[in-house]
């Protein structure tokens, strides 16, 4: 008898048979629905399992998909891109950064066009590596560029962990982790968005667990379904979503059961409080200014944020983006990739003027790989 393999609980969620299924039955119960379900998928990985399976598709005209400010890349303001440059271009300095931020356009520049000039930008595979490069580099300032929602926090918060116990000196981290539940919250309270549903991140969720999700189903009368990365996972979710609307409930509920629990990793949570704090205020890209939605070192460990030590060199105005990019309008679930008059044009994953499109989980790089996009 063969092992069940990964593969294979993978091709399960991937069936074509479940998924034609699951989405006949989304058809039939939606029929009953009292108004359009617009469903903000508040992750960019969700919206790339949505545009890659064609999804939009198989699902009746009254289920809309609204997308997220769910994307760590898409939602830097230029303003803290500009640090990064800026602190690359410090004498004997290596700055350290995870995957699409190397690519994401500045006020100016990115950090890929500035590795082109000769200065040591590395992106890296696991923040782990940031310790060894340190170690190597005695001589040098290793500042890591730290970046993502709660799911990369914990990682970066060991790190910082590891620098303490190990006396590294020359390790300095630049802390940009934000926060999902502020922005969603922001972007609801705004009331220009017509969203009344949404698929919870499921990441995020495994380490925060679904609780912090609770006020939204509160305050807004929305339900919310914290679903997996899979296409049968999210149309489950929907499913669900439908379910709740037609029984006149708006409540959270999980979806994604084999990795998320209502508690999250409290182990993870309490590493994240002994080194990092809330943060006043912190900009998002089209957004805006948002209240207690980012983190930064708590006060004991001044002695290595870099946003701190080399604060006199660090621009502090805020930048506006591409006079012709909507993304901040995308971020906000007030459009979609193909209203931008430049989407697949002027910009192109080969040359983005906006972060929705640079970002392995944009919705313009969704868009683009995903909805035929002739270029």
């Amino acid at each position: 008898m063969r092992t069940l393999e990964l593969k294979d609980l993978y091709d399960g969620f991937r069936d074509p048979a479940t998924i034609r299924s699951l989405a006949k039955q989304i058809v039939d119960e939606a029929k009953y629905l009292k108004e359009t379900l617009h469903i903000m998928e508040v992750c960019g990985g969700h919206t790339h399992t949505i545009m890659k399976y064609g999804l939009p598709q198989l699902l009746p005209e009254n289920i809309d998909f609204i997308h997220g400010p769910g994307c760590p890349v898409c939602i830097m303001p230029k303003e803290r891109i500009d640090h990064a440059i800026a602190l690359a271009k410090m004498d004997e300095t290596i700055l350290l950064t995870l995957g699409d931020m190397i690519r994401v356009p500045g006020s100016k520049s990115s950090l890929a066009s500035e590795r082109a000039n000769g200065f040591d930008i590395r992106a890296l595979y696991t923040p782990m590596d940031a310790l060894k490069i340190a170690r190597e580099n005695l001589d040098k300032k290793v500042i890591f560029f730290a970046i993502g929602f709660e799911t990369t926090t914990p990682m970066t918060a060991a790190v910082i962990k590891l620098t303490i116990e190990q006396g590294i000196k020359n390790l300095f981290f630049h802390i940009n982790h934000v926060l999902v539940p502020p922005a969603v919250d922001a972007i609801m309270a705004d009331g220009k968005a017509k969203i009344n549903a949404f698929i919870g991140p499921s990441h995020v969720s495994v380490i925060t667990g679904a609780k912090i999700y609770k006020p939204l189903p509160l305050n807004y009368n929305t339900p919310v379904v914290v679903a997996g990365f899979e296409p049968v996972d999210v149309l489950q979710a929907i499913l669900m979503m439908v379910r709740q609307k037609n029984e006149g409930r708006s409540e959270l509920e999980i979806e994604y059961t084999r990795s998320v629990t209502m508690e999250g990793n409290q182990k993870a949570q309490q590493l994240i409080e002994s080194y990092l704090q809330p943060r006043t205020h912190f900009r998002w890209r089209g957004i805006g200014d948002i209240p207690d939605s980012a983190l930064e070192l708590r006060e004991e460990y001044a002695y290595l944020d870099a946003e701190r030590l080399f604060a006199d060199i660090l621009p502090n105005k805020p930048i506006d983006d591409h006079k012709l990019c909507i993304c901040g309008t995308i971020l906000k679930g007030l459009a979609k990739p193909m209203d931008c008059k430049v989407f697949g044009k002027a910009c192109t994953p080969n040359s983005p003027l906006g972060s929705c499109m640079v970002s392995s989980e944009g919705a313009c790089n969704a868009y683009y790989r995903y909805a035929g996009v002739l270029t």
